[in-house]
């Protein structure tokens, strides 16, 4: 099976900076293995696979290791594919996920997409996350997936060197850490999955649905932006909509071309 395939920067307007993601568009999901060894081929944080249905399309993420059930860059990703490759006709996309429907609409500078909210809570420092961040947070917030812990200062979680196997054997997938922004930015964050596969990820999308509420209501404001300081970084336009973030950014189209898979 000969298919198209891209390769796309998430999070960004040019090529080597934010979140790297391939889109593999299919007829038809083949396997599980087959996604996954797709996905490890093409050794990314996220590999999306395309399949069109009627105006919509079914969309699935894989990491080199597992699949996921909500991927922000590569949703970005693939709306750029759809948007500006195979109809640019349109101003909006509906995708059928493991995590329903997701619409993905143009905007000026880029992409628009509209996420479930991730409800957090705050609870105890768990047993590791300290040793393993080579820090204190001031705060620690659990989601369904993932802990969040607050540091002190954007230069504290710019210059985090964490030990990667040590956040793997905590009792969640990921660690976001965050702290307020510097410079234009109202946070910052970064995001350390290797339980997933991915050591750190460059611009998480997924994190922001749980950032986004937590900052909104620590800064009183519903439109904010946040920049991901992993060492290509991205940055996040976030807006609260009811249970639902809005999260905006740029994509740049890196490569083209066609797969083959057996």
């Amino acid at each position: 099976m000969r298919t198209p395939i891209f390769h796309i920067d998430a999070f960004t307007t040019r090529r080597f900076a934010g979140n790297p993601a391939a889109v593999v568009l299919m007829d038809r999901f083949p396997d599980d293995a087959t996604l996954q060894a797709v996905a490890v081929e093409n050794n990314l944080a996220e590999t999306a696979f395309l399949v069109p249905e009627g105006r919509d399309y079914r969309l699935r993420w894989f990491t080199p290791t597992v699949e996921v059930p909500l991927c922000g860059h590569a949703t970005l990703a693939s709306a750029a594919v759809v948007l500006d490759r195979l109809e640019p006709e349109r101003d909006a996309v509906i995708f059928h996920t493991a995590s329903g429907p997701l619409t993905v609409s143009r905007t000026v500078g880029g992409y628009v997409m509209d996420f479930p909210m991730r409800p957090s809570r705050a609870v105890a420092s768990p047993p590791g996350l300290r040793e393993a961040l080579g820090a204190v947070p001031v705060e620690v917030l659990s989601d369904t997936f993932n802990y969040i812990a607050v540091l002190e200062s954007a230069q504290r979680v710019r210059e985090l060197a964490p030990d990667i196997a040590a956040i793997a054997r905590l009792d969640h997938k990921g660690v976001v850490v965050t702290a307020p922004g510097d410079d234009t930015y109202d946070f910052v964050s970064r995001y350390f999955a290797p339980a997933k596969g991915i050591p750190e990820d460059p611009v998480t999308g997924g994190a922001h649905c749980a950032l986004a509420p937590y900052w909104a209501k620590r800064l009183g404001k519903t439109a904010l932006r946040a920049y991901q300081a992993s060492r290509r970084g991205g940055e996040i336009i976030c807006r609260l909509a009811g249970d639902r973030v809005e999260l905006e950014g740029g994509c740049a189209f890196y490569l083209e071309g066609e797969a083959e898979i057996p």
